[in-house]
């Protein structure tokens, strides 16, 4: 449960670095309890493109890097599909400690509350006034509905570029895991073109 937030935890000195190293004391609410580590963002200072998920998940958690895992896979394939390099990417999540249940022998992702992914949030302000896209792209509804808004509906305005302080161009399209977990081959094509055609959107004012 969120309490004091984390915005006490941040260095004076906001550099990556900093903020990397920083983020790992963290106990700006209860996830860090049950998780290997934090994990921050990564990619280029000043990529003219940042990408922002929900949270790390059970492969980022034990490795410490976003996005590594089958989800990180799947938006490899659909942003190359999209003509985009993810090398030229900051890739980051709203949350940085993967929230899990035990299934077994496994750790399932289970949804961070609002007042964990408030508390998170002073982490991601830090990343964006450090590296201030150009374009930013929420990956699924948590970030969406964080960073744009609790009325924002990715099924339905995905795609569309918004109004933002955020950045110069803002939209939000579905997450990779989503079509981990569609339920058949039909959804799965279905969610990654809408993925794809979502991305090359934001290849297109790369490009300009």
């Amino acid at each position: 449960m969120a309490k004091r937030g984390a915005a006490e935890y941040l260095p004076d000195k906001r550099s990556k670095a900093a903020l990397q190293a920083a983020v790992q004391s963290c106990r700006g609410c209860g996830l860090y309890r049950h998780a290997t580590r934090a994990v921050f963002g990564e990619g280029r200072k000043r990529a003219r493109l940042m990408l922002v998920g929900e949270m790390p998940g059970n492969d980022e958690d034990r490795v410490g890097r976003p996005f590594v895992g089958p989800a990180g896979r799947v938006l490899d394939r659909a942003l190359a599909d999209a003509g985009i390099d993810r090398d030229n990417a900051y890739v980051t999540n709203v949350v940085k400690h993967f929230k899990w249940e035990e299934r077994g022998k496994r750790r399932l992702h289970k949804r961070p509350k609002a007042d964990e992914v408030a508390a998170c949030r002073p982490w991601f302000d830090a990343e964006l006034d450090l590296i201030r896209p150009e374009v930013l792209v929420c990956l699924g509804a948590t970030a969406a509905r964080a960073l744009l808004g609790a009325d924002f509906r990715v099924t339905r305005q995905h795609g569309e570029f918004v109004d933002s302080g955020l950045a110069r161009y803002v939209t939000a399209t579905g997450h990779p895991s989503a079509i981990l977990r569609a339920r058949d081959d039909l959804s799965r094509e279905r969610l990654m073109r809408e993925l794809v055609e979502d991305l090359g959107k934001v290849a297109g004012v790369l490009g300009h």
